[in-house]
């Protein structure tokens, strides 16, 4: 299968661009730049040198629809919606990994992006695309969830299908390495002032909230409202996330793991900690595996989950390609089946 990426260069694109390379059955066949074309690519990522040949290229849709079979956009919110629009229109397949076609509800989008949204006939036609749990697999326009969603998503996923927990009780304390804010430059994100630090952001107001709660509802329509917040961490690349709700009955730890186990049993990407035995993030840095640890507290009745991924991974590019494979009808795994890297 041929394909080709745009937003190559962010860190997003490289990470498609990382796993593509190993892909037994898919082959980059251009990688565009909406900011820096007509350099190589080994110009502005040297690490790549004598490893990507291809140019970087101008954004033509016609040319890359003529020699690709899909495209993948790494590109900004706000830019994806611009540039994906030919192609959608098209019929063309998009995997799109920004937030620009994720939210359903009219108005949600300006709401918490802050942006103007793509035209609803554009987002109506997009499959979420948290990918132990795609709608509809064969969707040729797929939404790669947000890091933090998917995190949450698949921690809470088991209790909320099973009916475990209380609505009005969850909350989720996320921290992520500081390659989750991107390439651009900020102050939040300096060296100086992320390195021995650790700082809260966005407090009720971080955009993955809304996709959150939407894929939430999909499992439990009554739920309105989730306590959410979001913290930068000083590591490079990770998500450590922690969820909390109250049980509607008591359960033991052993029965807590072996209902995730049995929920995930077919989901090669979802390893399930021990009883007692609680994830970190280097065990899955540098790959497209969730792990998740559980615990419940009798005295409180509170459920603990403890969520790791790669943000850069099965928080974007992995997911992707994970999304991919399941369109094209090729095994999950392929081009994942990597080692996380360790230490």
């Amino acid at each position: 299968m041929k394909v080709s990426i745009i937003g190559v260069t962010g860190y997003s694109g490289l990470e498609l661009l990382r796993y593509l390379k190993q892909h037994p059955f898919v082959e980059v066949v251009s990688i565009h730049s909406h900011s820096m074309n007509k350099k190589s690519l080994d110009t502005v990522n040297p690490h790549l040198q004598h490893l990507i040949s291809l140019p970087l290229e101008e954004i033509n849709p016609k040319k890359i629809m003529e020699q690709s079979e899909l495209v993948f956009f790494a590109t900004p919110s706000g830019v994806s919606k611009e540039l994906a629009a030919p192609f959608v229109e098209a019929g063309f397949p998009v995997i799109d990994l920004s937030g620009d076609f994720r939210l359903k509800e009219h108005g949600a989008y300006e709401e918490w992006y802050g942006l103007s949204a793509a035209p609803n006939h554009l987002i109506e036609k997009f499959d979420y695309g948290l990918a132990e749990y795609r709608q509809n697999p064969r969707s040729k326009w797929i939404a790669n969830p947000g890091c933090y969603a998917t995190a949450a998503e698949l921690s809470l996923a088991p209790l909320l299908r099973e009916n475990k927990i209380l609505l009005d009780s969850i909350v989720i304390d996320a921290k992520s390495g500081v390659s989750g804010a991107g390439k651009g430059l900020s102050q939040s994100t300096h060296f100086s002032e992320t390195h021995d630090n650790v700082t809260l952001y966005k407090m009720n107001t971080h955009q993955h909230i809304p996709e959150i709660i939407q894929q939430l509802k999909e499992w439990a329509p009554k739920l309105n409202a989730i306590q959410f917040s979001t913290s930068l961490i000083p590591v490079t690349r990770g998500i450590f996330l922690t969820a909390y709700a109250k049980l509607k009955e008591p359960i033991s730890d052993e029965k807590l793991v072996q209902l995730y186990q049995t929920q995930f049993k077919n989901d090669p990407f979802i390893r399930i900690q021990k009883v007692g035995q609680y994830p970190v993030l280097k065990q899955v840095i540098g790959s497209n595996y969730c792990d998740i640890g559980l615990a419940h507290n009798p005295e409180t009745t509170m459920v603990t989950v403890v969520t790791v991924i790669d943000n850069l991974g099965k928080g974007a590019a992995g997911q992707a390609i994970q999304n991919l494979n399941i369109f094209a009808g090729f095994d999950e795994r392929c081009g994942l089946d990597n080692l996380p890297i360790y230490p």
